[in-house]
């Protein structure tokens, strides 16, 4: 099989930037890494996208793209070339290098069982702009065949575990806006699913309480004490009792059960909430995990890491530890899928998306519309 030379792009649930990432890959077992990036939205960037999110609520047609989506979508496409744009310029990476760019969007609403997946950000306008191939809208075949859409990259989180030559049964915890685990045993197929909130609902709490966009390094979570009540009263959820796969949107739960707790204590309980329904999907999966695996911007939280560590009964580690990229995994994700798309390969499977069979995903735009 050829190695492509692929740069993934990601922009999470958390909306604080656009991840940009160089890898080279075969699409199936070879993966080498390139350089990372990073480069965050601005408040009126997130500004734009939290009233994105608001008018995506109202829609049942996932082609639809009412006033504020429209100009979302022309910011998501813009802020993605200038991440591009200066991610080549900064590494010296000549852009006729670059075989394929895999581009998730910005996902504004997520409801599988209607059916409706809405990524914003235009896959053709992006290529046109790059000059570069662009593979984009990953998750809508795999909805429409009935599936849930997410999460779409644990094909790349079994690769990475096989590559790197571990044993036993391997969970991969990604923490953006929603949480999702990847298990992983001895090769098999993947099972994944969203496991609850991941940095939304703190985010969100921040947001309210301070103005600022999230609770960096944990701090306010440090300051207090978690509310037990409230805790079991957010754990009570139906969603924690149906077995994988399942996903969740990113505003599926809310701050309700915390509203009357200090800001140090609410932040206290959702981060140990966090953590907590990442325990609550162990019952459903074949084993107990021997070791668990963090990434995305969760493993960049010591007070939701240490929460994981008391509340597991594994052993828990961050993906730099294990010498992956905890920041970039999602975006070396989408470069990998890019490449799989080149080759004609499946992205999700009943075991991780719930999908009836194994299912190609994504769109080809070519650069140049060629």
């Amino acid at each position: 099989m050829p190695l492509y030379r692929a740069i993934g792009l990601m922009s999470g649930t958390s909306m604080d930037g656009v991840d940009v990432a160089l890898i080279e890959t075969d699409g199936d077992a070879s993966v080498s890494f390139g350089p990372t990036g990073f480069y965050a939205y601005t408040d009126a960037d997130r500004a734009l996208l939290r009233n994105a999110l608001a008018e995506a609520a109202t829609m049942d047609d996932r082609d639809a793209r009412p006033g504020v989506l429209a100009f979302a979508e022309r910011m998501v496409t813009d802020r993605h070339a200038e991440a591009v744009e200066t991610f080549l310029r900064d590494n010296a990476i000549d852009a006729a290098s670059v075989n394929i760019v895999g581009f998730h969007g910005q996902t504004v609403l997520h409801r599988p069982k209607q059916k409706l997946t809405i990524q914003i950000g235009d896959g053709q306008a992006l290529a046109d702009r790059l000059g570069i191939d662009v593979a984009y809208d990953f998750r809508a075949a795999d909805i429409a065949a009935g599936g849930e859409g997410a999460p779409i990259v644990p094909v790349f989180h079994r690769a990475l575990v096989m590559a790197g030559g571990m044993k036993g049964e391997v969970a991969l915890l990604n923490i953006g806006g929603v949480a999702n685990v990847t298990y992983v045993a001895d090769g098999e197929h993947p099972i994944a699913c969203d496991t609850g909130p991941g940095n939304a609902l703190i985010d969100d709490l921040m947001l309210q309480r301070t103005g600022a966009p999230i609770d960096r390094h944990g701090h306010m979570a440090a300051r207090g004490r978690v509310n037990e009540a409230a805790l079991l009263r957010m754990l009570a959820h139906p969603f924690f009792d149906q077995p994988p796969p399942k996903s969740l949107d990113r505003n599926a739960f809310a701050l309700e059960p915390i509203v009357k707790l200090s800001t140090e204590d609410a932040a206290a309980t959702l981060t140990a909430f966090t953590a907590a329904s990442v325990l609550r999907l162990f019952p459903h999966l074949p084993n107990q995990p021997q070791l668990l695996i963090v990434c995305g911007g969760g493993a960049r939280n010591p007070i939701l890491v240490r929460e994981l560590v008391m509340r597991l009964p594994c052993k828990v580690t961050t993906a730099d530890a294990v010498g992956w990229s905890a920041d970039s995994m999602e975006a070396q994700g989408f470069g990998y899928l890019a490449a799989r798309l080149l080759e004609g390969l499946p992205i999700t499977f009943p075991t991780t998306t719930g999908v009836p069979q194994a299912l190609r995903g994504g769109r080809l735009a070519r650069a140049g519309g060629r």
